[in-house]
């Protein structure tokens, strides 16, 4: 699927090397078709690896994505270019008035904190109650799922004894669902979070579908409102190395932290990791976009579902 994004974008030259198909704004004016309209809202410090990261995960169908970077203003990122950030990232109240087909929530490193104290939860909260009636279809992943389990169903995060940290097998709890079809019954995914939503909580609110769950690392995936909402509790947009470069971040600092699970080979980090979890990522945005996206989404946005 041809990603739109803006020509000078960095991680432009990285997806073209992958032979991803990216459509540059000129050619993109020039087609006869309405694309589909995905908001990031990009929290992560690393942005740019994260645009990378969601940009090759929504690549795999033949729809054509206009993706639009957004970012709070109640918040200065110490680890992106102001640069960077001001000529590809809008803001919140810049595209407010906007619908999307579809938008995404990225998680954030302030997961120890409570809700609250973040100090752009208001924004964060403002945004999340604008996707009910501006976006077909919103994913969350990782914290953003528990901000997102917390504003819009009450659930809260608890602390966990030890940081859940590597690749974990999952089973697939609702064959029938469209967002998990052509998922093998068991599955890895990577997770990296201190905190987690407690699974009974999540059962007990006839409001949320559990579609995949781990018996070590618990919630993977779940939705409600037939898809409007859809929240991802670990990161399967990751690469091979993430993982290895928190992992030796976290050593270097002298921060408490393990070898991360079914990462590396015979469990030894000086072997290259496995990459494990690729094809079930993409066939997840590939049934998100299809399914939840595209197959549901009015021409025109303006039926967008409320």
């Amino acid at each position: 699927m041809p990603i739109r994004v803006q020509n000078d974008l960095p991680v432009k030259e990285i997806l073209e090397s992958e032979n991803i198909f990216v459509m540059d704004e000129h050619r993109a004016a020039h087609q006869d078709i309405r694309p589909i309209k995905i908001g990031l809202l990009n929290l992560m410090p690393l942005k740019e690896e994260t645009e990378l990261q969601i940009l090759r995960s929504l690549s795999n169908t033949p729809i054509q994505v206009d993706v639009t970077f957004v970012t709070v203003s109640g918040h200065v990122s110490k680890n992106t270019p102001t640069s960077h950030l001001n000529k590809f990232y809008e803001k919140f109240s810049d595209i407010k008035k906007s619908k999307f087909d579809g938008f995404i929530i990225t998680g954030a490193p302030v997961e120890q904190m409570p809700f609250e104290e973040v100090d752009y939860w208001e924004e964060l909260a403002e945004i999340m109650e604008w996707t009910k009636n501006h976006v077909t279809s919103t994913i969350h992943l990782c914290w953003g799922a528990q901000a997102g389990l917390y504003y819009h169903y009450g659930i809260d995060k608890v602390q966990l004894d030890k940081k859940m940290f590597g690749v974990f097998w999952h089973k697939v709890m609702n064959r029938k669902i469209p967002l998990v079809r052509g998922f093998d019954d068991v599955f890895l995914a990577p997770h990296s979070r201190h905190t987690e939503v407690p699974m009974d909580k999540i059962r007990a609110d006839e409001r949320l579908m559990v579609l995949a769950e781990s018996d070590e690392a618990g919630l993977f995936l779940a939705m409600a409102q037939d898809g409007r909402q859809i929240f991802v509790m670990g990161h399967p947009e990751y690469d091979r190395v993430t993982l290895d470069g928190e992992y030796k971040r976290d050593l270097s600092k002298g921060l408490p932290i393990e070898v991360p699970k079914n990462y590396y080979k015979d469990d030894d980090s000086e072997n290259r990791p496995l990459l494990t979890w690729r094809a079930h990522a993409n066939n997840l945005y590939t049934n998100w976009l299809n399914y939840y996206v595209y197959q549901v989404t009015p021409y025109d946005l303006e039926g967008t579902p409320f």
